[in-house]
């Protein structure tokens, strides 16, 4: 039986764990904390969702969010929000052997605990999440009731951007949006959103932005989420000697920081690719997916370098984009063909200030 090592039981290496298991490989999974509750809000496209995901693990899901700028645009796709405890749940790895400790090394064949206690395996994956410094996406976010945030989503099912100026706000300014989600019948999260800074706007900035942006509202806070990630993770994780998944992996947008829903999807790639005693790497990495990487990694560049104005009407002409188009730079990993039309179409319809930008942004000046 092929042996497996996990490293990290957040939601990308739990799905990996739970899959290897429904593919009969041996896992041992380590983590400081594996049964730490997640608190963070998971959200993805319904289209990206894998078909074994059961429904138990899905909070609420829209047909159609708004983005929101110097226009209104709704975007028919669907859009899932994640019950956290229900896809932790539904992640089951009850069959593995689970290690409660700290990692202090990774090896392509064997894991360093910080007990001293060295476990090894056919297959290591290292699933920790980004580390290091570099672009970051921030947030800050309020959960209050429904009724109260009807007048905010103004007949949208959710918002997915709004980066409309508002009192109390230099048009000028580094830029941040609002994004409003329902959770569940009840609740909806309004946050205040950096996509991506380097240095981001801190949460307190945030916070202060998202208190200006809904100040003619009285709302009932009922909890609250700060949320703060890196957004590079290696420029080539295919090449890299341990093997890497989840946001650490390459499978973070770097462009969005969604990552959970190319997770879910490339976890039972790779666990039949482990179970057949293939390259896993090889299995998610083709070569048109290591090119749409490098290519949400220029686009990434690109945004960094736009100012407030040039990223208001960066997202105008990204939302009036057909649907498909939309879905090829967003969620299709492996389609550079729709990747290079969808970045065409963006460019080619940039003014003139903006395809300079991103001219210099690709070109590392």
């Amino acid at each position: 039986m092929t042996e497996a090592i996990v490293v990290g039981a957040g939601p990308s290496g739990r799905a990996l764990a739970h899959r290897l298991l429904r593919e009969g490989v041996a896992v041992t999974l380590v983590d400081p904390a594996p049964h730490r509750a997640w608190r963070a809000t998971y959200a993805c496209w319904t289209d990206e969702l894998p078909h074994w995901l059961p429904t138990d693990s899905i909070a609420a899901q829209v047909n159609s969010v708004d983005m929101r700028s110097t226009e209104r645009v709704a975007v028919r796709r669907g859009y899932t929000v994640l019950d956290v405890e229900g896809l932790q749940s539904v992640l089951d790895v009850s069959d593995a052997h689970v290690i409660v400790d700290r990692t202090v090394a990774v090896h392509p064949d064997r894991v360093t605990l910080r007990s001293g206690e060295h476990i090894v395996a056919d297959i290591v994956v290292d699933a920790r999440g980004i580390t290091g410094r570099g672009a970051r996406q921030t947030a800050f976010g309020r959960i209050v009731p429904r009724s109260q945030a009807l007048p905010v989503l103004d007949g949208a099912e959710a918002i997915l951007m709004d980066w409309g100026v508002f009192p109390g706000l230099d048009s000028q300014a580094p830029p941040s949006f609002l994004y409003a989600i329902p959770l569940d019948d009840n609740r909806v999260l309004l946050e205040e959103t950096c996509l991506a800074g380097d240095p981001a706007l801190p949460p307190s900035e945030l916070r202060r932005r998202l208190d200006a942006r809904l100040a003619h509202l009285s709302l009932t806070q009922i909890d609250d989420e700060i949320v703060s990630f890196g957004l590079l993770g290696e420029s080539s994780p295919w090449r890299s000697e341990v093997m890497e998944f989840g946001a650490r992996g390459g499978l973070m947008h770097p462009a969005t920081g969604y990552s959970v829903a190319a997770s879910l999807q490339a976890a039972e790639v790779v666990a039949k690719a482990a179970a057949a005693q293939k390259d896993p790497n090889d299995a998610i990495w083709s070569l048109s997916a290591r090119q749409v990487y490098r290519l949400r990694r220029a686009g990434l560049r690109s945004l960094l370098s736009f100012d407030a104005p040039q990223t208001r009407r960066f997202f105008d002409t990204f939302a009036h984009l057909p649907v498909g188009r939309q879905r090829a730079y967003l969620s299709e990993r492996e389609n550079l063909s729709g990747v290079l039309t969808t970045m065409t179409n963006l460019f080619t319809a940039a003014g003139s200030s903006t395809r300079g930008a991103m001219i210099r942004s690709v070109l590392g000046r």
